[in-house]
């Protein structure tokens, strides 16, 4: 009996930890940024080495030649400032794909730690407070890949159906678009079959730019909303703590709070230089899109603009979910220390008490989450980048129309 009883423990355990991680384990899978066992066979570990060497070289192939189109091919400064957009994407998704990887070793120890509290999870009230927290971060982990993947996804079908009337030498050709255009004096992408391969290539990269985006979106998510569960359980633990007939000890309390607290804190440390190259993304791609939309309404087609407001949309709904989170995990931060406050602790004993006191004063330092340690990830945060997307549009729009 106990036996069984014990097997259905963990298989709980492991169901509720799966639950838990099961999207953000797909997207980093996909390339190759999953942190590892040490344990695994040599040949696991060169086809993970091949998968990252692969999502480099796609997003160089793109990067790469659109840089050189920029500064040396095109001439015009509104096709140029057309192209610095897309360009942009897939470069700032480079340089966070070097991050998640950088920073493989701290995402291996939260996963950890997540585990160690699924496992340490033996009341029932407790598992529900978890299990609500990771239900928010898992939807919102799979609203972001529907949200971003959709509308870059939009883009490039939309880039890819409209066709160009361009001039190769005597000849007057039909030809697609490319999602990023391509230096053309090295190979020119403009003639079948070199324009397919180039698109498809194209695609191929920016859908690896995109699972970066959303694995660090649904990693944020996921691991703020842990965060954020067991801050709850740790309240729960204070209010509790007056009940005669628990036998809870002050100091499990406050031990639970520092392993929540240094979570969140190694959380902070993953995202730093992420959320502060989503900051600068999102600040620059929603002036340029903005752009885009408002200078070519009459000359694009009615889908391109209509894909222009979904990309739009994704990127905004990008940066706000960081904000969201960096707001999330200050107030539940400042929440333990107000539950500290707020409980019977008059009927507690008076040595007690004063210790309740160095739990609120801890409380007063928060975790934030950071932008390069320059910016505080907050809903104020997210109104400012709107405001100064905005006015670097208008500026924009003073100097080139």
């Amino acid at each position: 009996m106990n036996h069984a009883s014990s097997e259905s423990v963990v298989e709980v355990y492991r169901r509720d930890k799966d639950y838990s991680l099961q999207l953000n384990r797909w997207f980093l899978k996909s390339i190759g940024a999953w942190p590892e066992l040490s344990k695994n066979s040599m040949i696991k570990n060169i086809l993970i080495k091949i998968l990252q060497l692969t999502c480099h070289s796609l997003i160089a192939f793109t990067v790469v030649p659109s840089i050189l189109y920029i500064l040396f091919e095109e001439k015009d400064i509104r096709l140029k400032l057309k192209a610095i957009g897309p360009m942009s994407h897939c470069l700032m998704g480079g340089i966070n794909y070097c991050s998640l990887l950088h920073h493989n070793d701290r995402i291996q120890k939260s996963v950890k730690h997540m585990e160690t509290d699924w496992r340490m999870a033996k009341k029932e009230h407790d598992r529900e407070v978890m299990l609500r927290n990771a239900r928010v971060g898992r939807v919102i982990a799979g609203v972001c890949a529907l949200i971003m993947q959709g509308g870059i996804l939009c883009y490039i079908l939309a880039r890819g159906m409209s066709r160009i009337v361009v001039i190769v030498g005597n000849e007057t050709i039909t030809t697609g678009r490319l999602p990023c255009p391509s230096f053309n004096k090295i190979v020119d992408t403009r003639i079948s079959p070199i324009y397919e391969v180039v698109l498809a290539l194209q695609c191929l990269s920016i859908i690896v730019v995109n699972n970066v985006m959303i694995s660090a979106c649904g990693l944020a998510a996921v691991f703020a909303m842990h965060g954020s569960g067991q801050l709850d359980v740790t309240i729960l633990r204070l209010e509790e703590l007056v009940d005669e007939k628990q036998e809870l000890r002050l100091a499990n309390i406050v031990k639970h709070h520092l392993r929540a607290l240094k979570f969140l804190s190694r959380m902070e440390k993953i995202l730093r230089q992420i959320c502060f190259v989503e900051l600068v993304e999102c600040t620059f791609n929603l002036c340029m899109l903005g752009y885009y939309i408002i200078t070519e309404w009459y000359e694009e087609s009615t889908n391109t603009i209509i894909t222009y407001i979904m990309v739009l949309t994704s990127m905004m709904f990008n940066i706000f979910i960081f904000c969201f989170i960096g707001e999330l995990v200050t107030d539940q931060c400042k929440k333990v220390g107000e539950a500290a406050y707020m409980i019977n602790w008059y009927q507690l004993p008076h040595k007690t008490v004063l210790d309740l006191i160095l739990i609120i004063l801890r409380s007063r330092i928060v975790i934030k989450i950071t932008a390069g340690k320059i910016f505080h990830m907050s809903i104020p945060t997210f109104g400012v980048v709107i405001k100064t997307s905005v006015t670097y549009l208008n500026m924009l729009r003073a100097l080139t129309v």
